[in-house]
């Protein structure tokens, strides 16, 4: 089975083409190796797969399904070997989380550039 098909069925990337483009990426490995997005998988493969800020999720293949099953029993398909975060990296998340949160969204529209000019006093 192809690996892109895989992960996306695996349910470890929400569309194939998010596999793939990770494939292209250099994001996965397969057996220790840099894998196209047309690499045969086979039980017994170890996948590691590069996530955002530096984390990477490690999964030994188990199994292989034809088609879309619901998440449940996606998780069969694959044992996880990801170590469990440290200390550090959960208060890390939560810190990046929280800037996240306090950071605006976008640049002000007009009414909201008025409404701060008048509340710091600078009504023209």
């Amino acid at each position: 089975m192809r690996l892109d098909l895989w992960l996306d069925v695996a349910c470890l990337f929400k569309t194939r083409s998010d596999a793939q483009r990770a494939c292209r990426g250099g994001k996965v490995d397969v057996n220790g190796q840099a894998a196209r997005p047309n690499r045969v998988v086979r039980p017994g493969d170890e996948i590691v797969i590069r996530r955002a800020a530096r984390r990477r999720q490690t999964v030994v293949v188990r199994a292989m399904a034809e088609r879309h099953v619901p998440k449940a029993e996606a998780r069969r398909l694959y044992e996880d070997r990801t170590p469990p975060p440290s200390p550090e990296e959960i208060e890390a998340r939560q810190f990046e989380r929280a800037l996240r949160a306090a950071a605006p969204a976008s640049v002000p529209h007009r009414r909201d550039r008025r409404l701060l000019r008048r509340l710091k006093g600078r009504d023209d």
